[in-house]
């Protein structure tokens, strides 16, 4: 059973981060590096603050992980110093247990039942600094090999985006023993693990040694090939028994009509983060670098808190965030009870890192040289409310400001699926979310075509991905054999509590 009094007498403890003015010189991942013996015997002593709970919310589908991650099981082995059985029951249910544990911001923490109330040992237990040890020391001591499937059904798979929901999708499938080919246009798999996050936060060799497990388990991958246009739809038809699309979300959400949109220096977010991280993978000098210029992002998610770090290792003279709604309060309040997910303040370690976050400001227009490039933006203080029909009114009420910028990022989000042949021939169409729907064996309405991940649910969280793509591993694997053992944890009508 797990120890009655560890919450009491171990104070919660996250990961230590390496010093400010040593981690913006580089792009290596923001945390310290612990000898693995060291770290083990910490983060086994934070695993001893899990009560077991009766009714453990961390793993509620609803309220903390969509995966449905054994969590209390895991933190106890750990506490007992079982490293290999605790891996062994964390891979049961999470496919990249190294991908969540650097960057799920952790709906089972706020569903922990510790953090109902802050206390003088803290609030939940570290569950992601857990998890992330537990497959870090998995991969050290070799213990992580391929699982290479046992039988072939001799049926054929396409599965289309190699992000996590794809790349969850075709392991499964993979040691289900069907022939699995994953699709990738890039000219690298990983999707937005590979171009959309960047290095300090997932180093790409962690991404890279999962894809050469894969590669041996007998899943195969094509790069730089765009399905429906490269490779059609009626080749799909006739080289496979199934196919699941993974193709993301990836349609920016942008603001055309402020003026000014078209100077030079004005961006999408993704047009900066994708030149960074290819330069950091050796493919020479980003395109759009922030060194010595005024940043301005907006939007204050976590696509803009990647633009932030991002221009801090670049050597941005200046860099502010720009996040039109009201600043959230640092603690829970009525608005959001527990498990739910909490709307209070969030920092990531690049907001530490220097910067300004104004709240409640919006552009109005950006102005430029006579070259037609961006040299400052107006901003208003601004009011959001929704009219009748839930849309969101954003309205100036205060006095404009100038504020000095040679680049703006806008990071507001994505719209949905990217238009394109894929979908025209295979006669799908989106939904009001830009979306696409499925019915519950994750099947879309063309015949043996599945979806997961953002390509369903729209731009979410990697562990709802991978959730997504397992489920609908499932899927498949009942449609070509008649049945299926493979773990289904989510329904395609499934919406978390905890909505980020």
């Amino acid at each position: 059973m797990a120890d009655p009094r560890g919450f009491l007498n171990v104070v919660k403890q996250e990961a230590l981060k390496r010093p400010i003015a040593e981690r913006v010189k580089d792009w290596n991942e923001v945390y310290s590096h612990q000898p693995a013996s060291e770290r083990a015997a910490d983060v086994s002593n934070q695993a001893r603050r899990c009560m077991d709970c009766g009714i453990p919310f961390c793993h509620s589908g609803t309220a903390g992980c969509p995966l449905g991650n054994l969590i209390p099981e895991w933190n106890d082995l750990v506490r007992r110093d079982r490293w290999d059985a605790a891996s062994d029951r964390l891979h049961a249910t999470n496919n990249f247990p190294e991908f969540t544990g650097r960057v799920c911001p952790a709906p089972c923490e706020a569903a922990c039942v510790l953090s109902i109330a802050e206390t003088d040992t803290g609030g939940s237990v570290t569950i992601k600094r857990v998890e992330q040890t537990i497959a870090d020391l998995a991969w050290d001591s070799g213990s992580v090999v391929p699982q290479p499937p046992t039988i072939n059904t001799g049926k054929r798979v396409a599965v289309v985006g190699s992000g996590p929901a794809g790349l969850a999708a075709a392991q499964q499938l993979t040691r289900a023993g069907h022939d699995v080919t994953v699709y990738e246009r890039d000219d690298r798999l990983g999707g937005l693990l590979r171009y959309g996050i960047p290095e300090f936060k997932l180093e790409k060799s962690v991404l890279d040694q999962r894809l050469m497990q894969m590669r041996a388990e007998g899943t195969h991958f094509v790069t730089e090939c765009e399905v429906g246009v490269d490779f059609t739809v009626e080749q799909l038809r006739g080289h496979y028994d199934a196919v699941v699309l993974a193709v993301g979300a990836l349609r920016a959400r942008d603001n055309t009509e402020v003026e000014g949109r078209h100077l030079t220096g004005v961006h999408l977010a993704m047009e900066h983060l994708v030149p960074a991280n290819k330069e950091c993978e050796g493919d020479g000098p980003t395109s759009i670098d922030a060194k010595d210029k005024h940043v301005v992002i907006i939007g204050g998610g976590d696509t803009g808190a990647d633009c932030l770090g991002t221009a801090h290792r670049q050597g941005a003279a200046s860099v502010t965030q720009l996040d039109y709604n009201q600043a959230l309060p640092e603690l829970r309040d009525d608005r959001s009870p527990w498990p739910s997910w909490p709307l209070v303040l969030r920092t990531s370690p690049a907001h530490a890192e220097g910067g300004v976050v104004r709240h409640q400001v919006a552009v109005q227009r950006f102005l430029g040289d006579d070259k037609g490039q961006v040299r400052a933006m107006v901003l208003a203080e601004v009011e959001v409310q929704r009219d009748a029909e839930g849309r969101r009114v954003i309205t100036p009420i205060g006095d404009e400001v100038e504020l000095p910028c040679d680049l703006a990022l806008f990071a507001i989000g994505f719209e949905g699926v990217e238009h394109g042949p894929l979908l025209d021939d295979y006669g799908l169409t989106l939904t009001r979310r830009g979306a696409l729907s499925c019915g519950p064996d994750w099947q879309t309405t063309a015949p043996g075509v599945f979806v997961c991940g953002d390509a369903h649910r729209g731009a979410s969280l990697v562990v709802w991905a991978i959730a997504e793509g397992r489920s609908a591993a499932h899927g498949v694997d009942a449609y070509l054999t008649g049945r299926s053992d493979l773990p289904s944890p989510v329904h395609p009508t499934a919406l978390p509590l905890a909505v980020v």
